[in-house]
């Protein structure tokens, strides 16, 4: 149970961390909105059995217009500008280190809309991690190869304000819902602003190829359905905390996996750039593990 209890985190960890894999590897095959709405169609369909078989307790409606709200947030921007920017050439590793300031934003927001203290560590931390993240663009913006613009950097940006905004809204006004119903109906809010999007801006086109296949399976059956059910499992153990504080090593899994499958290179400068981004969402870790209630999206 010890063993249990220690190594479930981490996996759940690592998981989150394939996201930007997963989407590095599907995006030459298909476009971003319309790839993740059908993702969602699908996830809603499973995460369904998965509610109608642990008999999950019905949301009130202003539960599930609340939690439709979260999922456009969550799923709909967070992960809508992530696929953009991959798709658009931004490297899975620098997009999963602008994400991983999402902790330190989260806190500022937090302060302003639900009165938590943002604390001089919280200040410092923000300055910090952003030197960090200019460390690690730097040697790449303007570089057209890198797919490091204005644009994709903008967009990578605008996935942390969602999911911060989604987190502090989730934290709170949704306190108490059934996870598996509610991520049903961030879902579905999810799909009602993509489908949208797809529909105006894209040709819906697809390359059915084993890598798009693949791809929506995993993001599908492992991180839609699979890390709710390990957070669901975290949550009675009690161990919401180490999940919290393990959050920070997002963007160096995600970065060595970039590495290790794509190649990804990261200079000695971008190197110190992620260190310091990551000492600076570790100096907020323990204000921000003991105010963890609210349950992430999954990537």
């Amino acid at each position: 149970m010890r063993f249990s209890a220690a190594i479930v985190p981490v996996v759940f960890v690592l998981l989150w961390s394939t996201g930007f894999v997963s989407a590095r590897y599907a995006m030459p095959y298909a476009e971003p909105f319309s790839f993740l709405t059908i993702r969602y169609v699908l996830s809603i369909l499973a995460l369904g059995v998965i509610a109608a078989f642990l008999k999950a307790p019905r949301l009130s409606w202003p539960q599930r217009r609340d939690a439709m709200i979260v999922g456009m947030l969550l799923h709909g921007v967070y992960l809508g500008m992530v696929f953009w920017a991959i798709d658009n050439g931004m490297p899975a590793g620098l997009s999963a280190l602008i994400v991983g300031l999402q902790p330190l934003l989260t806190a500022f927001i937090a302060a302003g809309t639900i009165g938590e203290t943002m604390t001089p560590r919280h200040w410092m931390g923000l300055v910090v991690g952003l030197v960090g993240v200019t460390m690690v663009l730097g040697p790449r913006i303007g570089l057209t190869a890198s797919g490091v613009t204005g644009w994709t950097v903008g967009a990578s940006f605008l996935a942390v304000l969602g999911m911060s905004a989604g987190t502090v809204l989730q934290k709170g006004r949704l306190k108490g819902a059934d996870p598996v119903a509610g991520t049903v109906w961030q879902f579905i809010g999810a799909g009602l602003l993509t489908l949208p999007v797809a529909l105006l801006t894209e040709t819906q086109t697809f390359t059915l190829t084993t890598p798009l296949v693949l791809s929506m399976a995993w993001l599908v059956l492992v991180l839609s359905v699979g890390t709710i059910l390990l957070l669901m499992w975290l949550i009675e153990k009690g161990a919401v905390s180490r999940v919290a504080a393990l959050f920070y090593l997002v963007p160096a899994c995600t970065a060595m996996f970039a590495f290790i499958l794509f190649g990804e290179p990261l200079s000695p400068v971008q190197i110190v750039g992620m260190v310091i981004t990551a000492l600076a969402v570790a100096m907020t870790g323990g204000t921000a593990n003991r105010r963890q209630s609210a349950a992430p999206g999954s990537a």
